[in-house]
């Protein structure tokens, strides 16, 4: 199957944002890509740390998710794309969600943020709620795709939970904060999570100027098949289902672990 990584700013213009959105699923659909991973905060996204966010949140039937969805069916294409959703009864914050949803425009599930962006002098938990784990996977061409979002990428045992939960390719939407050595530990995070979980990565990040770019494709050997440097665009690679086998077969990593992942 063919799939593709597409990256652009967004803003506090959600217009701006869905049109953005609508028009690299275009792009990916054009290209001949059976999925398109869109990045984190594609609904909205503002870099001011101590701006409210909550106002600005919508359920997952809501526009921007109910547009993903026609444009996923209009396109025929599956796509997954990051949004910031309405708080649940009884919070205030809302949550760091993940949409997806098939070339028919169904919904395969979201995934809300375990993993807050606490870090390198940023506070995400000031607006948003972190949410227990899950796992949303999704099979499409005869792989399984499980989803996490950003700042997961750090902790490796939310990649392994995916794959004990049956992935065999993981999405990763960011939004990954520029900053010293910040796209240095974006590049190799993500072949590390290839390597290690002998897995496909799809990571689509957000582009300038507070975001790094840099979305890529990593095989389960942890080559990069493609990759979409600093500009606003796409990336499109072939995946195999085959290829995990094969990886895992010559790399028998998982099946000679001795640790189990748990979540307390």
């Amino acid at each position: 199957m063919f799939a593709t990584v597409a990256q652009f700013a967004s803003t506090t213009d959600k217009s701006a944002n869905l049109e953005a959105a609508s028009g690299l699923i275009a792009t990916a659909a054009a290209q001949g890509s059976d999925l398109v991973v869109l990045p984190e905060n594609a609904m909205y996204a503002n870099p001011d740390p101590a701006a409210e966010t909550a106002s600005q949140a919508e359920p997952v039937d809501g526009p921007f998710a109910s547009a993903i969805a026609a444009a996923a069916k209009e396109h025929s294409i599956a796509v997954v794309a990051g949004m910031t959703e309405t708080p649940a009864a009884g919070s205030g914050k809302p949550s760091n969600t993940v949409l997806a949803v098939d070339g028919t425009g169904e919904r395969l599930g979201v995934y809300r943020k375990v993993h807050l962006y606490d870090a390198f002098g940023y506070r995400e938990s000031d607006r948003i709620q972190p949410q227990p784990a899950e796992a949303l996977t999704f099979t499409l061409g005869g792989l399984t795709f499980g989803v996490m979002t950003c700042y997961d990428l750090r902790f490796p045992e939310m990649a392994r939970f995916l794959v004990d939960a049956g992935a065999d390719a993981l999405v990763l939407p960011a939004a990954w904060v520029v900053g010293p050595a910040k796209e240095d530990h974006w590049t190799t995070l993500l072949r590390a999570r290839a390597i290690e979980n002998t897995a496909y990565v799809l990571a689509s990040g957000q582009t300038g100027p507070n975001w790094c770019g840099h979305s890529a494709i990593i095989d389960p050997m942890g080559h990069t098949l493609a990759s979409a440097g600093e500009n606003p665009g796409a990336a499109t690679a072939v995946l195999e289902a085959g290829r995990v086998g094969e990886v895992r077969a010559k790399n028998p990593s998982l099946a000679n672990r001795r640790f189990a992942v748990s979540f307390g």
